[in-house]
């Protein structure tokens, strides 16, 4: 049984109307929770806004994946910060949670890499992801909360460049009886995709537990996803990727400075950089300086150099102890960022590019009405909404 009484809150709170014909649903971006849940582009009609709505079919879900549910929204509706997704509505239509979230534009930073940026992004694209998923994990863990899946899919980026943490379905609360735990022994559910991000306290699972110093290791390995184009410790089964974790092999952003100069001369497809774990420091080579890949085709896309900062940014991050991770809130003022600090925050879409945002709906002329549906489902195509956690 869904709480009503969550559901009369949310009601209450938001401006969207709790009523399914007040939105014109456009097309089925994607589906996801092993199918039991529908993502749908779709109008909000009193305002003609576009908006995303997670469509969840409550009878085919367990009591678990219910209280489940039940857990992410609960949360939701205690967080209100710009840089973490926000959910203009949730209701019940017939058999349905409705879910009813802003439309990303951009998609995921995943969606970019693997459509786009297929090597890594530039530096100053991930200073801006990075300083705005720091933004919602400072808030996070100030309201005594551990994030527990922090990935570049959980990270969405509007039309205009905003960036926002989504997937709240694991979060957990420190706070017991009223009183903030130290550590937290609980392991999430439903935590199979996000294993490789994991820390390595989180992964043992022994009696000395984790806390918030966790999620800053998972925001370490999605600063090597951006940069690299794919996340450390991808191939390895889970009993290997946990033994490399414990036995203290820290991944690294890949680049002339981490990638031996034979490697770089191999093709991408023989070197062995495409594990994520680096072999050992390299010099040579024509260096590309801020991240930027070569411009030459025939060229190793690692033969590039981040900047000194970047890489300790990434190390400290990375600390097998995390009694040696910095908190989110002394990230936000590393020397990493001071590159950004004078640009303005519109500046992400210009990084983008060519990439553009989703923003044409349907064709200009109504007799084109059914191609431009399909153009746009077309370009919607790319989005991995199994992934996209709203």
């Amino acid at each position: 049984m869904f709480d009503l009484n969550l559901l009369c809150f949310f009601s209450s709170t938001f401006s969207f109307l709790p009523d399914s014909s007040s939105y014109e649903l456009l097309t089925v971006i994607g589906r996801g929770l092993d199918d039991l849940m529908t993502v749908n582009l779709a109008r909000y009609r009193p305002t003609g806004e576009h908006v995303a709505i997670r469509r969840i079919d409550l009878e085919s879900c367990t009591n678990d994946m219910v209280a489940y549910l039940q857990g992410e929204l609960h949360v939701s509706k205690l967080f209100h910060h710009p840089s973490i997704l926000p959910y203009r509505s949730v209701f019940i239509a017939e058999n349905e949670l409705w879910v009813i979230t802003p439309f990303m534009a951009y998609g995921s930073a995943r969606d970019l890499i693997c459509t786009h940026f297929t090597d890594g992004m530039s530096e100053l694209t991930i200073a801006y992801i990075l300083l705005g998923m720091l933004k919602a994990l400072e808030y996070i863990h100030h309201m005594g909360y551990v994030h527990r899946s922090v990935k570049a899919s959980h990270v969405l980026i509007s039309a205009d460049g905003q960036v926002c943490m989504s997937g709240l379905r694991s979060i957990f609360s420190l706070i017991r009886h009223g009183q903030r735990a130290k550590v937290v022994h609980d392991f999430p559910q439903y935590s199979v995709k996000v294993l490789p991000w994991l820390s390595p306290e989180v992964l043992q699972q022994n009696l000395q537990g984790y806390d918030s110093r966790s999620d800053i290791y998972s925001l370490g390995i999605t600063a090597c996803e951006l940069a690299n184009g794919h996340v450390p410790f991808k191939d390895m089964p889970a009993t290997q990727m946990l033994l490399e974790k414990l036995n203290g092999t820290v991944p690294c952003l890949l680049d002339t400075t981490t990638i031996p100069p034979e490697e770089l001369s191999m093709k991408p497809s023989c070197s062995g950089a495409d594990s994520g774990i680096c072999e050992g420091p390299g010099v040579g080579g024509v260096r590309h300086s801020n991240g930027e890949p070569t411009s030459s085709s025939a060229g190793h896309p690692y033969n590039r150099t981040f900047s000194p900062h970047f890489h300790a940014f990434v190390e400290q991050c990375l600390q097998r102890d995390p009694e040696n991770r910095p908190s989110a809130t002394t990230l936000i003022g590393h020397h990493f960022f001071k590159q950004i600090k004078r640009r303005p925050s519109e500046a992400l879409p210009e990084l983008l590019q060519p990439v553009s945002p989703i923003t044409s709906f349907e064709s200009s002329h109504p007799q084109d009405s059914h191609s431009g549906l399909a153009s746009l489902e077309s370009g919607l195509s790319h989005l991995e909404v199994d992934d996209w956690d709203f």
